[in-house]
């Protein structure tokens, strides 16, 4: 027994991480590219104008997606590529472009996983208030309508936002991501609300027009507690961290899960808040579209931390081991969150899991005989995807797993400093080179994860 015969096995990307073209076929600005054209936001002074090119390789990556056997590629739309405004008018290019990429990768027998936001805020929405205009939830909606009624056809894997912790709290709490500001946490929750009430009118506009049968998750990126002990208490200490909404403050899972899949915000957070929560943010009928029926809920999953049971607050977080095992941002490489998370999370929300990102940045290069060599990669997701498998053979209903990502790319506002890709880019000459994680994956693809 391990994965199911139907395992989805495929690798992802986001669409101002690897597109380029910028400023080519009508595209709009969006908030990175404000953002990383300001001095001093994103190390090197990198921007992603021209990144990996993709919008003019597409085929030549595809082809490298089909040779790999991949079964899925996950990438994000770039809202502002299809309406440059953010509303109102279309840009036909730009949705042919997608269009060309989804026919593309059915012709290689890859099926398509669509997210519809990964942070490329357009900036003509940002310079109308941004996610603290309430109205957004309408824009996203219309949005989504375009992009439904022109892949729907073809298109049956959906998701709503990705990491939608890190846009608003990287991006507008600690101003280290685009659009770079520093809110309070009451503010904060006001802007999540917002993109709470995105996600839930996006799922009811897919649900609405889609012209094939879909399947619709969303994706945020929970961190997980690992318990220091197999012991009961231990175990029950992890498990009271990972789901709870007051461990980390307004970077607790409760509050970026519990209003999508349980239709609340958590209690114990609310009250740990006392009058910082913004409870007039609230409308009647709010939670009734935010919490929308989900078909399987995706995870972006890199580190943990280890817990132990605590007499006093029910659980401590137990300091990372001298020389603890770290790739090159030093997050701690910890294999067990690929069991543990899944466990907690199926268990409190009773979704299939799709592991939608799982990977790690190391300092690769192209060794003298014109190969990259990548044995800590290799080890990274063999130990994690063995965990992955545990979880499975335990009863957890796993769906699928995505690498990250198919090919190294601009990593934000770490620039072009962070390698995460299975497929090497020289960002002078735009060769790709396929990783020897590339080929260890694929042979992964081939026997299903029975190799592990």
């Amino acid at each position: 027994m391990g994965f199911p015969k139907d395992f989805i096995w495929g690798a992802a990307s986001a669409s101002y991480q690897i597109e380029g073209a910028a400023f080519e076929d009508g595209r709009g600005p969006s908030v990175w590219d404000t953002f990383s054209h300001t001095k001093g936001k994103v190390k090197n002074e990198d921007n992603g104008d021209i990144a990996c090119d993709h919008y003019h390789r597409f085929r030549e990556d595809v082809k490298l997606m089909k040779d790999m056997g991949l079964k899925a590629y996950r990438f994000s739309i770039s809202w502002s590529r299809v309406l440059p405004e953010g509303i109102g008018r279309i840009n036909e290019d730009g949705l042919s472009f997608y269009s060309d990429l989804v026919d593309e990768l059915l012709k290689a027998g890859i099926e398509p996983f669509i997210t519809l936001f990964h942070w490329d805020l357009p900036q003509a929405l940002y310079d109308k208030g941004g996610w603290r205009n309430r109205d957004i939830s309408d824009w996203f909606a219309q949005y989504t309508k375009v992009v439904v009624d022109a892949l729907s056809d073809r298109v049956s894997n959906w998701m709503t936002l990705n990491e939608p912790l890190c846009h608003i709290l990287l991006g507008h709490y600690l101003g280290e991501h685009a659009p770079g500001e520093k809110v309070s946490s009451t503010e904060a929750l006001r802007l999540l609300h917002n993109m709470n009430l995105a996600h839930g009118k996006a799922v009811q506009t897919i649900r609405k027009h889609a012209k094939k049968p879909c399947n619709i998750g969303v994706v945020p990126n929970p961190y997980s507690g690992v318990p220091a002990t197999d012991t009961k208490e231990d175990l029950d200490a992890a498990r009271a961290f990972t789901i709870s909404g007051t461990s980390r403050g307004i970077f607790s899972n409760g509050w970026w899960l519990d209003p999508l899949l349980i239709g609340e915000y958590p209690k114990y957070g609310i009250e740990a808040m006392g009058n910082e929560f913004p409870a007039d943010m609230i409308k009647d009928g709010d939670m009734e579209i935010i919490c929308q029926k989900l078909d399987f809920l995706g995870i972006n999953v890199y580190t943990g931390l280890v817990i132990k049971h605590d007499d006093v607050h029910g659980y401590k977080v137990c300091p990372h081991r001298n020389g603890y095992d770290q790739n090159a941002l030093k997050w701690a490489v910890v294999p067990k969150v690929l069991y543990y998370l899944p466990k907690f999370l199926y268990e409190r929300y009773k979704l299939p899991i799709i592991v939608a990102e799982n990977g790690t940045t190391l300092p690769d290069w192209v060794s003298l005989d014109g190969k990259v060599h990548d044995p800590n990669r290799i080890d990274y997701m063999h130990r994690y995807i063995k965990e992955l498998k545990r979880a499975s053979m335990d009863g957890i209903d796993i769906r699928g797993y995505f690498a990250w990502s198919i090919m190294d790319n601009f990593e934000w506002s770490e620039g072009y400093n962070e390698r995460f890709g299975l497929i090497h880019i020289d960002f002078n000459t735009l060769k790709r080179t396929p990783k020897d994680s590339y080929y260890w994956y694929q042979n992964l693809i081939l026997h299903n994860g029975d190799n592990i």
